[in-house]
């Protein structure tokens, strides 16, 4: 069992940057891919960036890449994401779930995930 705990998120002007952290629960917590997904009302959970298990290998989304970078230190049992660059369209609740490791680097659905977590919200004004 995983718990996942997602903070800093909050509101920001267009261009501004955040950091977002989210703290995970046990001593397995390397050997889980991790992911960022991010929801709006009335929309389906959308695939932000994921990471593997050791952190060697990331993946984002089109409209994230290069503007987002995920990171992750498994000593601390943490996963990152900085957000630079926010445009308003970056406005939405932004959730850190992990997987469990079954021989893919990463992962990008949303099914394909264990454990989530409860969420932040980012708000982006222009």
């Amino acid at each position: 069992q995983v718990q996942l705990v997602e903070s800093g998120g909050g509101l920001v002007q267009a261009g501004d940057s955040l950091r977002l952290s989210c703290a995970a629960s046990g001593r397995t917590f390397s050997s889980y891919v991790m992911g960022w997904f991010r929801q709006t009302p009335g929309k389906e959970r959308e695939f932000v960036a994921t990471i593997s298990w050791s952190g060697g290998r990331t993946f984002y989304a089109d409209s994230v890449k290069g503007r987002f970078t995920i990171s992750r230190d498994n000593a601390k049992n943490t996963v990152y994401l900085q957000l630079n660059s926010l445009k308003p369209e970056d406005t939405a609740v932004y959730y850190c779930a992990a997987a469990r490791y079954s021989g893919t680097y990463y992962y990008t659905r949303a099914n394909d995930y264990n454990y989530w977590g409860q969420g932040t919200q980012v708000t982006v004004s222009s």
